[in-house]
């Protein structure tokens, strides 16, 4: 379990899933065989498996305790899920509870939850299934929900989203109103849906990511001399890192996400800020610095 202080704020690691999830030229179709093969020697094992070529990754939540409270970013696929969009998740049952506690912390005692973004490996332990019915899996929390992105996957504006561009993203799509039924409308009693900007506290405040959704957010860590962001699925894998004009393929707007990681990253390298995203095994954290006009990693977190 990786836990670390920025300032007045401790952050934990809490891992619900680790592994291969699909070839890493599928994840990251944008990327050549060469950006993988020649930073072999440092992706392999965490990031990249070279006798597979399959992308590897972690399902994780970061737990912040600033100011006296216990606050979550992202919650991860969660248990008993109908996901058809991935089988590799369709009716996961983990052990992610347990390990929170492990963590010290309790359902009850978790004060905030903050969704990045409205995809399913997001927001799956909002609730959990209780007498057949979707409950709030942490009964005194606010959920911090983009309101953009509320707004985007409400199935009342399904009509309103632009048409699939093939197969694969219709059956996200259909899979997207799944996860809103069981992940999010159960949750909106509890939630605050902001936009703008959004202050949590005076060491960590929410700001708009735009791309990979249209509401997709980050995290900013502002404590005493250290900072940090936490950008969710601005990146999938540290070769976005060293080409930020690498997208997912999950990214609902490939040009604006790109804009938008390379603003981010560039921030990043140029204020000292650690990078947290939500997917990398391993060290799970990095800082990056300017390489002439390129980008890349400097030092991961210990």
């Amino acid at each position: 379990m990786q836990r670390f202080q920025l300032g007045e704020v401790e952050v934990t690691k809490v891992v619900e899933w680790q592994g291969e999830i699909a070839p890493a030229r599928v994840i990251v179709p944008d990327s050549p065989p060469e950006i993988w093969q020649d930073n072999a020697s440092w992706l392999a094992p965490d990031h990249w498996r070279p006798d597979t070529g399959a992308y590897h990754a972690a399902v994780q939540t970061w737990v912040l305790r600033s100011e006296g409270r216990t606050i979550l970013v992202d919650t991860g696929v969660g248990n008993d899920r109908n996901r058809p969009q991935i089988p590799l998740f369709d009716h996961l049952r983990t052990d992610f509870l347990d390990r929170l506690a492990e963590a010290g912390v309790r359902a009850e005692d978790v004060d905030v939850v903050v969704n990045t973004h409205i995809h399913y490996d997001h927001v799956g332990w909002n609730t959990e299934l209780r007498n057949g019915k979707w409950t709030p899996t942490f009964p005194n929390a606010t959920y911090l929900i983009p309101r953009v992105d509320q707004v985007y996957f409400d199935p009342r504006n399904a009509h309103r989203r632009p048409t699939p561009r093939d197969a694969q993203e219709q059956r996200r799509r259909d899979g997207s109103l799944i996860v809103y039924a069981d992940s999010i409308a159960p949750v909106l009693g509890r939630a605050v849906l902001w936009e703008g900007t959004y202050r949590i506290d005076r060491n960590l405040s929410l700001e708009p990511a735009p791309g990979h959704t249209p509401g997709s957010s980050i995290v900013r860590l502002s404590s005493g001399t250290d900072r940090a962001a936490f950008v969710g699925d601005l990146l999938h894998s540290p070769v976005q890192i060293l080409r930020p004009q690498y997208n997912s393929c999950f990214c609902e707007n490939p040009q604006q996400a790109a804009e938008t990681r390379r603003r981010v990253l560039e921030r990043a390298a140029d204020t000292g800020e650690l990078v947290v995203p939500a997917h990398f095994a391993g060290a799970g954290a990095a800082e990056i610095r300017r390489d002439g006009s390129r980008l890349t990693i400097s030092r991961w977190a210990a």
